[in-house]
């Protein structure tokens, strides 16, 4: 398996985990109360910060770990990489203006947040799908 797959696949896993995890702290809050007034500014950056340290520590171990050949990135990686990345940028822009939209109608800075959030985890989550359906598959570039 290409590095390049196996970073897609840390990614997933992360992403769904610290996703996850953010949710069930979130929802835990709600209780009787109404989901737009749960405190959720400090799960939201302890998930994010601890995915970003989770990613850089599987990244880390998988490159130190594995055969020193793996760690070379040839032009089908390259051009693999970033197909992921442009199809993966396109939820970012979709969580963008979902932000935008939200703050325009004057929405509860919890939506906004959460809307720019999901975007950045769907974003994550297609271009890492997206990499390793070009590694499974096969990739052709047009």
């Amino acid at each position: 398996m290409a590095v390049e797959e196996k970073r897609a696949w840390i990614m997933i896993v992360v992403t769904v985990v610290s996703y996850g995890a953010y949710l069930a702290v979130i929802l835990g809050r709600a209780g009787e109360i109404p989901l737009a007034q749960v405190p959720y500014e400090a799960a939201l950056l302890w998930t994010v910060g601890a995915a970003i340290v989770a990613s850089i520590a599987l990244h880390v171990t998988v490159a130190l770990l594995g055969p020193k050949e793996d760690n070379t990135k040839d032009q089908r990686d390259r051009e693999i990489h970033r197909f992921g990345e442009y199809i993966g940028q396109s939820f970012v822009v979709i969580g963008g203006v979902a932000g935008l939209v939200l703050a325009m109608a004057e929405a509860d800075q919890f939506w906004i947040a959460n809307a720019i959030y999901l975007g950045f985890v769907l974003s994550a989550l297609l271009g890492s799908t997206a990499k390793i359906a070009a590694y499974r598959l096969g990739f052709q570039p047009w």
